[in-house]
C-alpha cells in the first residue's frame, strides 16, 4: 500500500503505546455494492462491532483500515464506501475512493448480495478488477442458510472464480473465507515490536463541517478522507500519519459532534461512539473551531468532551481566510467570553483550505504534550506552594482558615496535584492555585486536575 497508513499497528501492548511493526501488512481492500454488507463483515472478521453500520445505502464513505489476525496471520482490512460505477455527486466520490483502494491493495474482496444476484453495476466491478490483476476473492453473503446456498452459486458467472457463501450477520461460513483470504494475501512480514514511544496520537475533533478532513487532505498533501460541504461526510474515524514540524504524527480525523451521544441516533450515534472513542485513544485533540462565524454551543460542548477526556488542547480557528478585520475584532471579544474557563488552551489560526499557517500546528502540539506530560518534583512543588500561600492564604471556613500541610503531583497525562489541608479549600481558591501553577510551571495546553484531601481529626479520649 502506498499511503502511510498502510503502516498498521500490530498487536496493542500496554495502555498507552502499541507494538507497532517495522514493514507494511498485506492489505484486502473490501468492494462492493451500496449496502451488500461490506461493513458487516469487516465487524465479523474484527470480532466486534468497529465499523459503523445501518440499514441504509452510503453509511460507509472513507477508506478505513482495521487490522484482523486469522490462523497467526495479520493483515490489513481497509472497508470501502459502495462502489456504483454510474454514480454520480458524493457516490461518485465514495465510489473513486473504493477504486483507490483496489489500486493499492494487495488482494481485493468482493461481496455480493446473493439474495438479489449479479446486478448490472456488480458486473461492470467485475470486469475491472479482472482488468485490474490483483486476486479477488468473491464473496456471496446473506446466505443464511442452506437453501439459499443455490443464490451463491449463480455467482460464477462474473468470471471471478467460486463464489465463497456466507453470512456477515450470523458468522456462517466466514471461517472459510478468512482462510481463502489468507491464500489471496502474501505471506505477512514479521511482526517486530518498536521500543515505546511511536508516533503521537491527535485526534481531529469538532463540530460537523468546520473542516477536520480538508485539514487532514492538507496535512497529507492528498484527499485521503471525503470533503464536501454537505455536514457529517465523515462517518468512520480516519488514521493517517503525517510529517509535520520534522516529526512524525498519528492524525485521527472523527464524525462530526452534531449533539450529546445519547441523543443522537442510528449512524450518527455508532460515529458518535467511534468519536469519543477516537479522542479516548489519543493524546492530544485538536478542536477545530469555523472562525468566519460566531461560536456555537457545539462548540462548547466539543472542548468540554475533551477537557473531560483529560487530553491536551489545541484551538484551531479554522476559515481564518474568510476572516475580515471586523470578524476579528468580534472574535477576540467572543474568544475572551466564550473560552473564558479554558485561557490555558493553546490556540492557533489556520485556513485549511489555503494552507495558511497549517505548519504552525506542531509547535502548539509539542507545547500542549510537553504540558501534558509535565511532572514537578515533590520538594520543589512544596517550596513553591509555601511561597504563594504565605502570600494569599486560603480564605477562612466556618471562622477558622484551613492549612495547606503539603501537596504531591499524582500523576501525569493530565498533570494531577493533591492538596492535603486542614479543613475544606473553596473552588475559587482552587482555581487560584491552578492560576499560579499555570504561570510558574507552564502547563500552556494541558488540562490540571487539583484534588483536596482533608487530614481527619484524631478523636480525644
Amino acid at each position: 500500500m502506498t499511503e502511510p497508513d498502510a503502516y498498521a499497528e500490530a498487536i496493542a501492548g500496554d495502555d498507552t503505546e502499541a507494538a507497532r511493526v517495522t514493514a507494511p501488512l498485506p492489505v484486502l481492500a473490501v468492494v462492493g455494492r451500496p449496502n451488500v454488507g461490506k461493513s458487516t463483515l469487516v465487524n465479523r472478521f474484527l470480532g466486534r462491532r468497529e465499523a459503523v453500520v445501518e440499514d441504509v445505502p452510503g453509511v460507509t464513505r472513507d477508506r478505513v483500515p482495521y487490522d484482523v489476525s486469522w490462523n497467526g496471520r495479520a493483515f490489513t482490512v481497509v472497508d470501502t464506501g459502495g462502489w456504483d460505477p454510474d454514480a454520480e455527486g458524493m457516490a461518485a466520490r465514495i465510489a473513486e475512493q473504493a477504486e483507490i483502494a483496489v489500486t493499492a491493495a494487495d488482494a481485493v474482496l468482493f461481496v455480493v448480495d446473493a439474495t438479489v444476484g449479479a446486478t448490472e453495476s456488480d458486473r461492470v466491478v467485475a470486469k475491472v478488477l479482472q482488468r485490474a490483476g490483483k486476486p479477488v476473492v468473491l464473496a456471496a453473503n446473506k446466505v443464511d442458510d442452506a437453501r439459499t446456498e443455490s443464490d451463491a452459486a449463480e455467482l460464477w458467472n462474473l468470471g471471478l472464480g467460486e463464489p465463497l457463501p456466507v453470512s456477515a450477520l450470523h458468522g456462517r461460513g466466514s471461517g472459510d473465507l478468512l482462510d481463502a483470504i489468507l491464500e489471496a494475501l502474501p505471506a505477512a512480514p514479521a511482526v517486530d515490536f518498536e521500543p515505546p514511544g511511536g508516533p503521537r496520537r491527535v485526534a481531529l475533533i469538532g463540530r460537523p463541517n468546520v473542516g477536520k478532513s480538508s485539514l487532514l487532505n492538507r496535512l497529507l498533501g492528498t484527499e485521503r478522507v471525503l470533503v464536501d460541504a454537505v455536514a457529517g461526510t465523515t462517518r468512520d474515524p480516519v488514521d493517517s500519519l503525517v510529517e509535520l514540524g520534522g516529526s512524525t504524527w498519528r492524525f485521527v480525523d472523527t464524525a462530526g459532534l452534531r449533539r450529546r451521544v445519547r441523543e443522537a441516533k442510528g449512524a450518527e450515534y455508532y460515529s458518535s461512539v467511534r468519536t469519543i472513542g477516537a479522542l479516548e485513544a489519543a493524546e492530544v485533540a485538536v478542536v477545530l473551531v469555523d472562525a468566519s462565524i460566531p461560536l456555537t454551543e457545539q462548540d462548547q460542548r466539543v472542548i468540554s468532551t475533551v477537557i473531560e477526556a483529560g487530553r491536551a488542547l489545541v484551538v484551531a480557528l479554522n476559515k481564518w481566510d474568510l476572516v475580515d478585520e471586523d470578524r476579528r475584532y468580534d472574535l477576540e471579544r467572543e474568544l475572551l467570553s466564550d473560552l473564558e474557563r479554558v485561557p490555558w488552551a493553546s490556540r492557533v489560526n489556520i485556513s485549511a483550505k489555503t494552507g495558511r499557517s497549517v505548519d504552525k500546528l506542531a509547535p502548539h502540539l509539542e507545547r500542549a504534550l510537553a504540558s501534558w506530560d509535565r511532572r514537578v518534583p515533590t520538594g520543589k512543588l512544596n517550596s513553591w506552594l509555601g511561597d504563594v500561600v504565605a502570600r494569599t492564604p486560603p480564605p477562612p471556613r466556618g471562622g477558622k482558615a484551613p492549612k495547606i500541610l503539603f501537596a504531591t503531583q499524582a500523576g501525569t497525562r493530565p498533570p494531577r496535584f493533591v492538596l492535603f489541608t486542614t479543613g475544606f479549600l473553596e473552588p475559587a481558591y482552587r482555581r487560584f492555585i491552578e492560576r499560579r501553577l499555570r504561570e510558574d510551571f507552564g502547563f500552556e495546553g494541558s488540562p490540571i486536575e487539583i484534588g483536596v484531601k482533608v487530614k481527619e481529626k484524631r478523636s480525644s479520649r
